[in-house]
């Protein structure tokens, strides 16, 4: 049985997870702390910064595929570290790729690669990060792109449904849904655009790129190009909210502000690769309603 070493437990973790699970494969999640939700997969206790952990961990696990879907990805905070956050996205890429040189390798990535300036980048698009986490990612994928078999995947902004009620969602969807139920209102920036990502479809086209014969770089953004505040009154359409209990804010000045004013991708090579495939990546509205008939 083909066995998948998912390193990153949090919320694409889980889902890639789920998505080879259910489909009979064997995946192990590994991160420094359990998962803070139920998974679908066994976990271990990794710490991807340390090359004897890493070790261990592939001798135990001795995977196939591995996905690396590691952080920090908290903006703000690479922002305040920024060398910090570069030594550790480094050195988990570096550790997984030597203690398994033979294994596929697929690195999640990000749009923030990219200074924001264009609203749409695709592969040919010369990277430009505009912030410390898109060079800190930038300088990991360098890293995977000289494993022998490996392929790094740029995702835009992804989403779905979490259940925590702690008011820490690490997505915007959530973010926005949980309060909206309960009456209250959310600030949400008119000038801050995105391309967002279901986060079963983003597990689908991880599973898809471990599998088959993908290029070394791919794009996945949402076929959507929405502002958040936009996104934020399509969820409380969906909810049936007024679209009054959502506020439109600039960017500048908020929790945005660090956030690239395009986190958005475009892609000429994924559209052929997923049609072979029989996949297909949902936009906005289509989203939203997958995910409140679940919850309904």
């Amino acid at each position: 049985m083909t066995r998948t070493l998912i390193v990153g437990s949090g919320f694409i973790g889980r889902a890639v997870a789920a998505r080879l699970t259910t489909a009979g494969e064997h995946a192990v999640l590994a991160s420094r702390r359990a998962p803070a939700a139920r998974t679908a997969a066994p976990w271990v206790s990794l710490d991807a910064t340390d090359g004897t952990s890493c070790a261990r961990v592939v001798d135990q696990v001795r995977p196939d595929r591995i996905v690396l879907v590691h952080g920090p990805s908290d903006v703000t905070w690479c922002e305040a570290a920024p060398e910090r956050a570069i030594a550790l996205h480094t050195a988990v890429a570096a550790h997984l790729t030597a203690a398994a040189p033979g294994a596929r390798t697929v690195l999640i990535s990000t749009d923030n690669v990219f200074d924001g300036r264009s609203p749409a980048n695709d592969e040919s698009t010369p990277t430009a990060p505009a912030n410390a986490y898109g060079r800190a990612k930038l300088a990991a994928e360098e890293i995977v792109c000289e494993a022998a078999d490996s392929t790094v995947l740029r995702v835009s902004l992804v989403y779905g449904w979490e259940d925590s009620e702690s008011g820490k969602w690490l997505n915007f969807f959530s973010a926005c849904a949980h309060p909206l139920r309960r009456g209250e209102s959310v600030e949400a920036p008119f000038d801050q655009w995105t391309t967002p990502v279901l986060v079963q479809d983003v597990a689908a086209v991880t599973a898809a790129v471990l599998h088959a014969e993908a290029p070394p770089l791919l794009h996945l953004g949402g076929p959507d190009r929405i502002s958040r505040a936009a996104w934020a009154e399509a969820v409380a359409d969906g909810l049936g909210l007024p679209r009054t209990q959502v506020v439109r804010v600039p960017k500048a000045g908020g929790r945005y502000a660090n956030r690239p004013t395009n986190t958005c991708l475009t892609s000429h090579l994924l559209g052929d690769f997923l049609h072979d495939r029989g996949l297909r990546v949902r936009g906005v509205d289509e989203g939203i309603r997958t995910l409140l008939e679940v919850t309904e």
